[in-house]
């Protein structure tokens, strides 16, 4: 199904800011803090992946810096540099292959599915231990809010539509 808006442009361009804002907020503060038995324990997001490379699996340290946090950054990156293409009025050769990409890069992001993995274990821990929630878990909520908006408002029949447009001037 297809949304044609007038504004569609726009609102990808928001979103996309806006989430990469977001995301380099969750970047720079505590994601969550754990507690029990005097023992407290924080961690950020960045070093999610690094704890799990630590602990002997670098393979998915990887995977998981790469599908919770480079893709979607850079989806976002790619989305708000095609928006200003098409708002700017100009055709580049390399325009084609971004948009090519921001449709493959939307199919391999999981920030959602990380969210909500964070949810429910925090879920099941906050029954055997203290749990502080940190800025930064806040901050990747709203970036994984405005992911999904920009995702969503980008029209894949009105973006292909508009760089024929541009290609034909």
């Amino acid at each position: 199904m297809t949304r044609c808006y007038d504004d569609a442009n726009h609102r990808v361009l928001a979103y996309s800011s806006a989430g990469l804002m977001f995301l380099v907020f969750a970047s720079s503060y505590s994601f969550l803090s754990l507690s029990r038995s005097g023992v407290e324990s924080n961690i950020t997001l960045l070093q999610t992946p690094a704890a799990l490379w630590s602990y002997g699996m670098p393979e998915v340290g990887a995977l998981v810096a790469a599908f919770i946090i480079v893709i979607p950054a850079t989806v976002l990156a790619m989305m708000a540099a095609l928006c200003i293409l098409i708002n700017q009025g100009r055709y580049h050769s390399w325009l084609v292959p971004l948009a090519k990409g921001i449709f493959l890069g939307q199919q391999w992001s999981m920030v959602e599915v990380f969210i909500i993995a964070v949810i429910v274990a925090l879920v099941k821990i906050a029954a055997m231990a203290t749990v502080v929630i940190g800025i930064s878990f806040w901050a990747y909520a709203a970036f994984t809010v405005c992911f999904t908006l920009a995702v969503s408002s980008l029209d894949r029949y009105q973006c292909w539509e508009r760089i024929e447009a541009l290609k034909a001037q």
